[in-house]
């Protein structure tokens, strides 16, 4: 009678209120990416305890308490047995685990940007930026900011934060004081792009532009309507002087 089969029916005729449980776990455990290392494992448990498992590195079964033992000897003198289990580090763990690879691991997808004005400054206080990229996959990623073309230092990052849903975010913030006619650009690269994502940021235009444009609106009416007032004048002083020389003769 295997294992398995002795524990449960220990459990359907032992009529405790709480039961008891038996349960095998089957792990499949590697670090390196060409699966190399790869390794099987088996465990039996009862009641949370494991009293019995089998490791391939190992090749054979190995107990842990006085009756796993007994059950390792019995199940070790099953070559056949033993050759099953060896074989699955092929069969189902480097199988599934290429299957994952490829589906999972080894896909990249495109991070979407976004620039955006977090705090708008004066000639006294200096603006603050946030550049952002959501929704990429795999975390490795690399924001720079760039002034007039040039990476410049004076940033603040955020690490790559998971989504929970195997995608990543990141943010990066930059302080600066703008200039007249600079450019401020943000730029994001990652595995999934065939080269850097370079985003310009479009200010929009100050209050004191529109002030300035609004003073410039006002004195140009005002510089017309004087043209008319005085044309007007001129008119009706001509036609004045006129009527008068036409009385006299």
């Amino acid at each position: 009678m295997s294992p398995a089969n002795l524990l449960l029916m220990l459990s359907v005729f032992t009529g405790a209120a709480d039961g008891y449980y038996f349960s095998t776990w089957s792990q499949c455990i590697y670090s390196y990416p060409d699966l190399s290392d790869m390794v099987f494992i088996l465990s039996f448990n009862f009641n949370k305890w494991m009293f019995l498992q089998f490791n391939s590195t190992v090749g054979i079964f190995v107990g842990y308490t006085e009756q796993g033992v007994k059950f390792a000897e019995n199940f070790n003198k099953n070559e056949a047995y033993l050759q099953q289990l060896r074989a699955e580090v092929d069969i189902f763990c480097r199988h599934n685990a290429e299957i994952y690879e490829s589906a999972v691991f080894d896909k990249a997808v495109m991070p979407k940007v976004n620039l955006s004005l977090v705090q708008k400054g004066d000639s006294r206080h200096p603006y603050l930026l946030r550049c952002s990229a959501y929704d990429f996959y795999p975390q490795q990623i690399k924001m720079s900011w760039l002034r007039d073309g040039r990476v410049v230092s004076d940033v603040t990052s955020s690490e790559q934060m998971p989504n929970g849903d195997w995608y990543y975010q990141s943010h990066s913030e930059l302080v600066f004081s703008p200039k007249s006619g600079e450019t401020i650009s943000c730029m994001v690269e990652h595995s999934s792009l065939t080269g850097p994502v370079v985003i310009d940021w479009k200010p929009p235009v100050h209050e004191f532009e529109w002030d300035f444009q609004l003073l410039s609106a006002a004195g140009d009416a005002s510089a017309v309507l004087g043209i008319i007032i005085a044309t007007a004048g001129y008119i009706y002083y001509k036609t004045k002087t006129e009527k008068n020389l036409v009385a006299i003769y």
